[in-house]
């Protein structure tokens, strides 16, 4: 198993909490995930929880859904989702999202002068022409 993939290993996570991680990852509720799958949302929070386990089938269905595989959602290894960035990395990416909100912010405040001047421009032009 790589280093990637530890964090949601078999010595550092249960089947419940990788199945609770990718849910969320692909962006899915408990409820959305229960009615893709034709089951009650008891049903998936006993499995989140590691009270129970979903057979076969469920299983497989629902591996396709959150794009990981059956033997990764059972022991942590082969193909799962990608390791959470560290908090700097996080810091990074928050920071070059932050700068390019400015830039965006300060070429729209540039476009809407633009046109102010445009919009005042063709005003006077049609005051002329009356």
């Amino acid at each position: 198993m790589s280093d990637e993939n530890d964090w949601f290993g078999p010595d550092a996570a249960t089947f419940g909490d990788r199945l609770a991680g990718a849910r969320e990852a692909a962006g899915m509720t408990q409820s959305q995930m229960a009615r893709r799958l034709g089951v009650k949302k008891a049903t998936i929070v006993a499995w989140e929880n590691d009270l129970s386990e979903p057979r076969a089938n469920r299983l497989s269905m629902m591996a396709g859904m959150i794009n990981v595989s059956i033997v990764w959602l059972l022991t942590g290894e082969g193909e799962g989702m990608d390791a959470p960035l560290d908090a700097e990395e996080s810091n990074l990416d928050l920071a070059g999202a932050v700068a390019e909100l400015r830039s965006i912010r300060g070429e729209m405040r540039a476009s809407a002068e633009r046109a102010a001047r445009l919009e005042k421009k063709l005003r006077l032009m049609l005051g002329q022409a009356q």
